[in-house]
């Protein structure tokens, strides 16, 4: 017989998941942490795999569990969007999200169009740009952000991670220039520290050709020949030309994609970050798959 998954029970596993502490867990859910690994103990019967491995300083997902998170995410998101199409006009209120400029323009949109069709009463107002400032900046200007972080960064929930990869314009050999001409974003990018580390330690000679807050800006200048930049593999448009340590670029580091959430959360805020968690990392899954699939018929 198939097992039922009790959201309730799932979105225990998916506190602890986030947490990687029963304690912790138990405190966000407002249950004790008895009640939490009770919880815990049914999903695993159900299932009949284990999910956690448990030591005394630390919590870790097992590879059942691991799988078990992002269909545990969807199916939350998708049981909060189903409540809310039903319940539809009982939830108002303004939820203000800080998010980088390619997902504000590239996928969230699509996500925040589904969240609206639920919660048409709900107003979000979205601010894009340069993230390591929204973070501290949560609770008084922004009730949610979604930022960027070097892997392994331990504050805020994990809901993807991206690689970031030199561009070029296609048919312009503009990488093999010297000094090489590359077009980034302000002091306090990411990208921006990561590039110039990665070419200094390659001892490549480069110039700085180009600084922009404006995403399109850098990727307008980069389409016309005039330099390189650095863009999420996740997010690169089609006009630009992918290149590799082959072409005499330096490897980046993997970005992790992090939810940052106000302590204090109103219901519609709550249900957007739930959202947003569950929807983000299908999302990715997505475009990954799509530009596979046009990378094979090509």
């Amino acid at each position: 017989m198939t097992a039922i998954l009790d959201p309730d029970l799932l979105r225990a596993f998916v506190a602890v998941a986030e947490h990687r502490s029963f304690t912790r867990a138990a405190t966000a859910l407002h249950r004790t942490q008895s009640a939490a690994s009770t919880q815990i103990k049914r999903l695993e019967d159900r299932l009949g795999a284990p999910l956690f491995h448990r030591t005394t300083s630390h919590v870790e997902l097992t590879p059942a569990g691991e799988r078990l998170l992002g269909y545990a995410r969807q199916m939350l998101a998708l049981n909060d969007e189903a409540v809310g199409r039903v319940r539809l006009h009982t939830v108002e209120g303004v939820v203000r999200l800080g998010v980088m400029d390619d997902y504000g323009s590239i996928v969230i949109p699509p996500i925040l169009a589904r969240f609206a069709s639920g919660h048409p009463q709900i107003e979000i107002r979205m601010e894009t740009g340069l993230t390591s400032t929204m973070v501290d900046r949560i609770g008084r200007d922004f009730d949610l952000v979604i930022a960027m972080h070097a892997k392994g960064h331990r504050e805020g929930t994990l809901l993807c991670r991206e690689q970031p990869i030199w561009v070029a314009a296609p048919g312009i050999p503009v990488e093999k220039a010297d000094p090489l001409p590359v077009a980034l974003y302000p002091q306090g990018c990411l990208f921006r520290q990561w590039a110039s580390e990665a070419l200094n330690k390659s001892k490549r000679r480069w110039r700085l050709a180009f600084v922009s807050h404006s995403l399109a800006a850098v990727e307008a200048i980069t389409r016309q020949g005039l330099a390189i930049t650095v863009v999420k593999a996740g997010t690169c448009p089609d006009s630009l030309r992918r290149l590799s340590v082959k072409d005499g670029l330096p490897r980046l580091p993997v970005a992790d994609i992090r939810l940052h959430k106000a302590p204090r959360l109103s219901v519609a805020g709550v249900l957007l970050a739930e959202h947003l968690t569950g929807m983000i990392g299908e999302a990715s899954v997505n475009r990954l798959a799509a530009r596979r699939q046009k990378q094979s018929s090509t």
